[in-house]
């Protein structure tokens, strides 16, 4: 059996993903296939995991909020199959904001796939980077303005177990598998999931905009997707 890599085994599932449906006229009308995101999210968490100890409570993050999510989808599959059903039922039962709610968990995991789109987009673009500045620049680009003094204190103490390059480059890698496909591999991936990551966000800003449990005024809206231009350096969020 031929063996895979996460990565690869991410971009073969992103691969065969239907375009995310924007409907920007008819927000409840939007579409995110649940299952097939989850099972993105896994792959990143595995990744994730080879970085180390530095990671670790991002990876738990991400397994409950994975998790979180698997429960409520085995409860009515067809009608969950949808991620936004999930954000209109807890629109409607007033409880999207608590903090276990699964509508924070959607938004919780787009920002670790955030994380792992810069963190693959720096090792592309500068090899030599170290492992340790690389991670560091990617989650100050990303997570740290989302987290708390004590959380970024405590990453900020990790930094110090993130393995080094090679270390972190071999483990990414199949047993025959060439330095240079993987890095094609990380530029296919950062390839497929930017736009998708561009569409969650913008329906995610404008469901909260539109529905009760995240009210987001315009200003705000406005200072969120100048963030995520220039997380991506991409323009195209602003014009949803």
């Amino acid at each position: 059996m031929d063996e895979r890599s996460e990565l690869r085994s991410a971009i073969e599932e992103l691969s065969t993903l239907p375009k995310v449906e924007a409907a920007p006229d008819h927000l409840h009308a939007a579409h995110i296939p649940t299952k097939p995101f989850l099972h993105v999210c896994i792959l990143i968490l595995q990744v994730l995991d080879k970085i180390g100890p530095t990671m670790a409570v991002l990876g738990q993050d991400i397994h409950h909020n994975i998790q979180r999510l698997e429960i409520l989808c085995k409860s009515d599959p067809t009608r969950y199959s949808n991620m936004i059903e999930i954000l209109k039922k807890e629109d409607r039962e007033g409880n999207a904001r608590n903090s276990t709610s699964c509508s924070r968990a959607i938004l919780w995991l787009t920002r670790s796939i955030d994380f792992m789109v810069v963190l693959l987009q720096r090792l592309v673009k500068d090899p030599g980077q170290r492992m340790e500045q690389a991670v560091e620049e990617s989650y100050n680009a990303t997570l740290k303005q989302w987290h708390g003094w004590i959380s970024s204190a405590a990453f900020k103490v990790a930094l110090k177990l993130v393995p080094d390059n090679e270390t972190f480059i071999t483990l990414l890698m199949t047993e025959d598998e060439k330095c240079d496909n993987l890095r094609e591999d990380m530029q296919t991936l950062v390839s497929l999931l930017v736009p998708l990551l561009e569409d969650i966000h913008s329906i995610l800003v404008r469901l909260f905009v539109t529905l009760s449990y995240f009210p987001v005024s315009s200003l705000l809206l406005d200072a969120y997707f100048l963030i995520m231009q220039r997380v991506y350096g991409l323009d195209r969020l602003k014009s949803t």
